[in-house]
């Protein structure tokens, strides 16, 4: 069976409650898709209108009551606020064989059931009726497509709006304003998407403690070039700093050998000598980690290509946001972080740990510059699989 892209609009409401991470995780791990794309949206009320249409006339949905339902909830709660102040909207894109079925299984239907936790639904969304039967108020928590040709429509429309709607969603009515007001980049590195899992999620609704919002998200595969330039500061941070560890080592095993001791001064040279080659080994595996690629053997012309490792990007915003994130997500050594924080639920060892947090404003500002969070993958991938007509 051939490859399927479907899609997942995670609500304004949804977001708001920090549950992004919840219906994340139970995607993923219900589907076994893959997750390949993210994009947040301030949707404009030309693109909620057209959005509204198309569920109005989703031929997948039998029953008029429950389109009329999804369409007059797209005009209501995705717009622009009565101040005119943008909703964020989350759009998410999983991969693989029967992917819209999948994603509508792992949903469920409009209607959850009130006492089951089986689908998305059942736990994040509300379908109420008043005693006559009649609906009094609709929380679907997310928006799928539950056909191809559904599907096709509503990723065709939001790749049209993506450039003018897309990318980083600061200005959204629920997002703090203000000189206290700062942003911080994570990084959910690529051990966590070696195959669909809860992880990505999980890590997120830990993040979700800080009371920070959301801005931005983009599913990132991070060539050599921008590895190289990121973790830059890195390199000559290990050059100088294992030295003296390498001068150590180096030296019990030629006493060790020869039966020989290391006068101090030598041992000094060796580490010298021999220190910032080890560091570099250290910080190119670094860069191997993130992207699967070695860079010394990768010619220059093929360093700004896509890596092969995917991981995603998210920009956090609001008041001490750097502290914040850092806080949750822990030391860089699992072994030493807090129980319940990012590195010590999810961390192996010092570089296979979890995700990175920015450990400064003007850190957020020089790693966004690289990876560039506002940068759309969400039309690529949509013309790939639904041309247009």
């Amino acid at each position: 069976m051939d490859k399927e892209l479907a899609f997942v609009l995670i609500n304004p409401y949804t977001i708001s409650k920090s549950r992004t991470g919840g219906v994340l995780s139970r995607i993923s791990s219900r589907t076994g898709l893959d997750f390949v794309a993210a994009r947040m949206f301030g949707p404009s009320q030309e693109l909620v209108r057209k959005l509204a249409d198309i569920a109005r006339a989703a031929p997948d949905i039998a029953s008029a009551e429950e389109r009329n339902s999804l369409a007059d909830y797209v005009l209501g709660n995705y717009g622009p606020d009565a101040k005119g102040r943008r909703r964020r909207v989350l759009m998410v894109l999983f991969e693989g064989e029967n992917a819209v079925a999948k994603v509508k299984a792992a949903v469920g239907p409009l209607r959850p059931n009130a006492e089951s936790g089986e689908s998305v639904r059942d736990t994040y969304g509300d379908y109420i009726l008043d005693e006559h039967g009649k609906v009094r108020y609709v929380e679907p928590a997310v928006l799928i497509g539950r056909s191809l040709e559904t599907v096709a429509q509503v990723l065709r429309l939001f790749a049209e709006y993506t450039d003018r709607d897309g990318g980083i969603i600061d200005d959204a009515g629920d997002v703090a304003k203000g000189d206290s007001i700062h942003k911080t980049l994570v990084i959910i590195k690529p051990d966590n998407f070696r195959f669909p899992s809860s992880r990505p999620g999980n890590i997120i609704d830990i993040f979700s403690a800080s009371g920070l919002r959301i801005v931005a998200a983009k599913v990132h595969r991070m060539s050599v070039n921008e590895g190289l330039e990121f973790y830059g500061p890195v390199q000559q941070f290990l050059r100088t700093k294992l030295k003296g560890m390498v001068a150590e080592r180096a030296s019990k095993v030629f006493s060790t050998e020869f039966e020989f001791t290391i006068p101090d001064a030598a041992k000094q040279q060796i580490g010298e000598t021999l220190g910032p080659l080890f560091g570099d080994q250290q910080f190119y595996k670094i860069v191997e980690f993130m992207t699967g690629l070695n860079a010394p053997d990768i010619a220059p012309e093929d360093r700004k290509k896509p890596g092969k490792e995917r991981c995603l990007v998210l920009i956090y915003s609001g008041v001490n946001a750097v502290e914040k994130i850092r806080k949750l997500l822990g030391p860089t050594d699992p072994s030493k972080a807090e129980p319940g924080s990012v590195r010590k639920e999810f961390g192996q060892n010092i570089m296979v740990n979890a995700a990175h947090a920015s450990d400064a404003p003007e850190s957020c500002t020089r790693e966004m510059g690289i990876v560039k969070p506002e940068k759309d993958t969400i039309r690529p991938l949509v013309e790939q699989y639904y041309p247009a007509k």
